[in-house]
């Protein structure tokens, strides 16, 4: 047998390999452009120098309070740059960042502490009254650090004896050695799950997965070198999509918005002539539907990244209108966020507008550093591309989980037979595109045919007194599922029911109607998804 000799003496060595991490990406911005703005919020300006020091004073400190290789450090703060620069500092300290939703009630916060093993917990102080009432429920001490905004009107004037971010900091050296992972595999982050069925999952974030979906992101949006960034997804969510990490990598100028405000999105845009920003369906909607004296006219084009549900075709339409390029994609925490997006074919230019916002509400094509998506019958066989036939969405990647924090069942259940499993239904389009139908559990069976809440949602959104609109499973005597819509309507305007069944007939299958409307605020997460959940309960009762 002849002899390989490309693995003959040809070893990893400190000098070929490096283990791939994005905090790099800080510690060579800082030498390329230590003076160029990096993150503004009001009248605050920190140049990318300014950021690397400040996390590797941060992380010194840390060291020195005791934080070592795979201890966790929770955050539960509103995006503000101390939030960005924690991203950089506690992973630089070799401990794992597990950002909390600001959102979450006592108890769930409690059982991330607890489970999560955090030995310390930075928080906005706005979030203090939740926090101080989880702690007590966790039956060890957890230290707590105060982040101050001095920007924020705090509805509780709370004095404690808890240490404050800068002065944490202070405690830190600016000569510190930040750790390097030993392994691409060591893990960076951890992100718990919403847990609208049960208690939250804790997603695990390795280096590596973190630094592919950061570059796997530039030619996927074809991202530009300093670009201007708004940061209205909460960092909490998924890392903020990765973008604390890819936003260093290219050196951008980070303009922070603390609260979703519509005026100030628009304010914030012409002012700092933002390039790019992201967001989920429901900032769009806010966005595209906003009152007339909350506008302003975008002067530029600005680039939008859309995420986290199937966007209605007309809100992409009124996005498109105003001058927003909006590119969907799709992902899971699971997945880092990302793993396909709607990359554009200029030879859907000269299609009308509504032809062009159907397209762009499909899901799309697997991102640059995702190995393989698949839409998969139950018995692991590819559907046709006939946009026609169900199937569920499942993923190989580098940027699938490492698994679920000390959940050895639910982690196995989840990559069972070589895929990670999405709980996606979608279908494959002629051309490869991916249209996500809906959550499995969403799926109505009416009478043995299977509907598709999300295709009843898009039509529903397209009338023009409809703001949101979320349809849910109703059990039926006589059919055992039927659809109920819940609409939230734009301004308060009221909608006619036989209008509204008009408008669906013309546009829907008879067994697709929905059965019931009902008109009310929708319940929605810190993220702009709509609880179908609760909905679902609701629905029991109409």
């Amino acid at each position: 047998m002849q002899e390989n000799n490309f693995n003959n003496h040809l070893e990893k060595t400190d000098a070929n390999y490096v283990p791939l991490t994005p905090l790099a990406f800080l510690d060579r911005i800082k030498d390329i452009y230590p003076d160029r703005e990096a993150l503004v919020y009001h009248d605050i300006t920190y140049t990318w120098s300014q950021v690397y020091k400040r996390a590797i004073k941060f992380a010194s400190a840390l060291s020195k309070f005791g934080i070592k290789k795979g201890d966790t450090v929770s955050v539960m703060a509103a995006n503000t740059p101390e939030l960005l620069e924690l991203h950089y500092a506690i992973p630089m300290s070799g401990a794992i960042i597990n950002t909390i939703n600001t959102r979450l009630d006592v108890n769930t916060v409690a059982y991330i502490l607890d489970h999560s093993d955090a030995k310390i917990i930075i928080l906005d102080k706005q979030f203090l009254k939740v926090a101080t009432e989880a702690l007590i429920k966790v039956k060890r001490k957890i230290y707590v650090i105060e982040i101050e905004d001095k920007y924020f009107e705090y509805s509780e004037k709370q004095t404690t004896k808890n240490i404050l971010y800068d002065e944490f900091l202070d405690k830190g050296d600016h000569d510190f050695q930040w750790i390097r992972p030993q392994s691409e595999w060591d893990a960076i982050s951890l992100n718990y799950t919403s847990g609208t069925t049960g208690l939250p999952k804790g997603v695990v974030y390795h280096h590596r997965g973190s630094y592919l979906m950061s570059m796997g992101s530039i030619p996927a949006w074809n991202i530009p070198n300093h670009l201007t960034y708004l940061y209205t997804v909460p960092m909490f969510h998924c890392n903020g999509w990765g973008y604390p990490w890819t936003l260093a990598l290219l050196g951008a100028k980070i303009i922070f918005l603390r609260n979703i405000v519509v005026k100030e999105i628009y304010a914030l845009i012409n002012k700092h002539k933002v390039t790019h920003f992201g967001g989920a369906p429901i900032v769009l909607n806010m966005v595209a539907n906003a009152p007339k004296d909350e506008q302003q006219k975008i002067h530029s084009k600005v680039f939008v990244m859309t995420a986290g549900a199937p966007p209605p075709s007309s809100i992409l339409n009124k996005m498109e209108n105003l001058g927003f390029d909006v590119m969907h994609v799709y992902g899971l925490t699971e997945t880092y966020g990302h793993v396909v997006h709607c990359a554009w074919n200029k030879d859907w230019d000269s299609f009308d507008s509504e032809k062009r916002a159907e397209i762009k509400s499909y899901q799309g094509v697997r991102y640059p550093h995702t190995d393989i998506v698949a839409v998969m019958s139950k018995n692991y066989e590819h559907v046709p591309k006939d946009g026609k036939t169900l199937g569920e969405i499942m993923i190989k990647g580098n940027t699938v989980m490492k698994g679920y924090y000390k959940n050895q069942k639910a982690t196995e259940e989840s990559m069972r037979n070589g895929w990670f499993h999405s709980g996606d239904l979608a279908v494959m389009h002629p051309n490869g595109y991916i249209q996500v139908k809906d959550r499995i559990k969403d799926i109505i069976i009416s009478g043995g045919e299977n509907i598709s809440s999300v295709e009843i949602e898009n039509v529903l959104n397209k009338h023009d007194k409809i703001s949101l609109v979320a349809v849910v499973a109703k059990t039926d005597d006589k059919w055992g599922e039927v659809p109920c819509a819940f609409i939230e309507t734009l301004d308060g305007k009221e909608i006619d029911v036989d209008e509204l069944k008009s408008f669906c007939r013309e546009r829907l299958a008879g067994f697709k109607m929905p059965k019931h409307f009902v008109f009310q605020d929708l319940p929605k997460t810190s993220t702009g998804k709509i609880q179908k959940y609760e909905l679902r309960n609701l629905a029991k009762k109409v």
